[in-house]
């Protein structure tokens, strides 16, 4: 399912369940440097964009344009391949938990650095999945999603941009997926649930399963005992990555 059909289906809700994390965005426009022209590629409802640099946004999903708040960024209707904006147009372009949406990541990466001087990318190095307990315990099928697609490794390469870790922590206002993990009964919340694109992906049968299992194992403490050691943690490294180019 492209990037568009699937916010479309499944966006309706983003506006609320997925909200800036101040800490995380610090690290998002300490990537950004001087940049004062900014191009937020997949943008979504909006979130993240710096409010003190000039931003237009790029975001396919009619659904998810809708949701962007009065006063927003200027928003294009165009997917990443194939930016509609001439060589060099930015002082930078972004993009926050889309890529592994587009079609084609590498070319919608080369798009990005086509049209700006800098590019900043947060993902997910899916080598990792291990990490969280959530894809690890209950949600194998999310490795069925990687199928075909390219490792952080290759995209890094396809820019030639440098990693970097992104912490998530215990309490972060922003519900994508590892977001929670500290709060284990958030995921038994179907309404949280829609504002994670990887539900709709992997399907129903494998999204009540899941809810399930945890909901068994959170009454009768076996989650806790299997994670014990994250109940002191301010911030956990679950995998989740900047690529800055």
């Amino acid at each position: 399912m492209s990037h568009a059909r699937l916010y479309d289906a499944i966006g309706a809700t983003y506006a609320v369940t997925r909200r800036t994390e101040s800490r995380i965005a610090v690290q998002v426009w300490a990537a950004l440097g001087d940049a004062r022209t900014v191009l937020n590629v997949g943008a979504g409802a909006g979130s993240y964009e710096p409010s003190d640099r000039e931003v237009t946004a790029v975001e396919p999903s009619a659904v998810m344009r809708a949701q962007r708040p009065a006063g927003a960024a200027p928003c294009v209707a165009a997917f990443a391949e194939s930016l509609p904006f001439a060589d060099q147009s930015f002082d930078a372009a972004m993009a926050f938990a889309t890529i592994d949406h587009w079609q084609d990541p590498i070319a919608g990466l080369r798009e990005m650095r086509r049209v700006a001087r800098r590019v900043v990318v947060f993902t997910k190095d899916f080598s990792a999945l291990g990490l969280f307990w959530l894809d690890r315990d209950y949600l194998p099928e999310r490795a069925g999603l990687l199928l075909g697609r390219p490792s952080l490794a290759e995209l890094a390469r396809s820019i030639g941009a440098r990693v970097e870790p992104v912490l998530i922590p215990w309490d972060c206002a922003d519900g994508f997926y590892e977001a929670y993990w500290r709060r284990p009964e958030a995921y038994l919340d179907a309404d949280i649930r829609r504002g994670m694109s990887v539900w709709a992906r992997v399907g129903p049968v494998a999204e009540q399963r899941a809810v399930r299992g945890l909901r068994a194992d959170l009454a009768s403490g076996r989650w806790s005992e299997s994670n014990r050691d994250l109940v002191d943690l301010d911030a956990a490294e679950l995998g989740v990555r900047l690529l800055i180019a």
